[in-house]
């Protein structure tokens, strides 16, 4: 994977892109979620660059690209056209991971002929009927929440709360790292705050995949994603044996979900 970047007024973007040797492959952008990085992918990216170009990146305020700011999803989704750009790829297959899938929706929502399809891992939907006023009062609280927290006993919390498998636990508790106790929550308050400010009804006319770990627990996820499979008509895969952090915990299951849908649709 080769490191390259975009710069904005807003801050410097850092990606990583294995480019396939036939200029014709099609492109996979990872997106990871909330305070991980491009990590999460790892296994992804070993997998699928055999057949396709591929990029992962580390969100704005996330990993390398911080600081940052100026924080928003229509921003998120800018600067992710501008690395397409910048790299010639005309249009690219979305995944992302939980927060991941926010920035991937905003993005078909701003580019939608730049989307050849979208896979939602352990992520929630946009659309304002799927969140009720109690869920938007708990998502406001999550950073004083946070606060309340000692460092140690809070980034080992988030990786348990993510994570199924060893695996899952220590590749989130190495993405967590980086970060100081209050950047970590200033971060989770300013992404969940954007989500709430910019979520809005979509209507996607590209092939959708959710997935879902089988023992996600965060949160509503769950929940979010059966009402968001049973009013679109989306497929739901359960990845078994998995967290929230489903890609990361069952690879090998996740990966030949993936891999299935893409055949599906001729994405290859």
């Amino acid at each position: 994977m080769q490191e390259k970047t975009f710069t904005s007024p807003r801050g410097t973007v850092h990606y990583w892109i294995a480019q396939h040797c036939d200029p014709q492959a099609v492109c996979l952008v990872f997106t990871h979620g909330l305070t991980a990085n491009h990590w999460m992918f790892d296994h992804q990216v070993a997998y699928f660059r055999k057949h396709y170009t591929v990029i992962s990146w580390d969100l704005p305020l996330h990993g390398a690209s911080r600081p940052y700011a100026d924080f928003s999803f229509h921003h998120v989704a800018t600067d992710l056209d501008a690395i397409l750009r910048q790299e010639s790829i005309p249009a690219a297959v979305l995944i992302g991971q939980s927060l991941g899938g926010y920035a991937c929706q905003q993005y078909a929502l701003n580019f939608p002929e730049k989307v050849l399809a979208f896979v939602g891992v352990d992520t929630s939907p946009f659309g304002l009927s799927y969140y009720s006023q109690s869920d938007k009062f708990w998502v406001r609280q999550v950073e004083w929440m946070s606060r309340c927290y000692p460092h140690n006993k809070l980034v080992t919390a988030i990786a348990k709360e993510v994570a199924h498998t060893k695996r899952g636990f220590d590749n989130m508790m190495a993405m967590l790292k980086p970060y100081g106790k209050k950047e970590l929550c200033r971060i989770m308050g300013i992404a969940y705050a954007s989500f709430l400010r910019e979520n809005q009804d979509t209507a996607f006319n590209f092939p959708v995949l959710l997935t879902l770990g089988e023992y996600d627990r965060f949160g509503k996820v769950p929940q979010y994603n059966w009402a968001w499979a049973a009013k679109t008509g989306y497929p739901l895969k359960i990845i078994p044996a998995a967290g929230h952090n489903g890609n990361v915990d069952n690879p090998v299951v996740f990966n030949a979900v993936v891999e299935d849908f893409l055949d599906t649709y001729h994405l290859i």
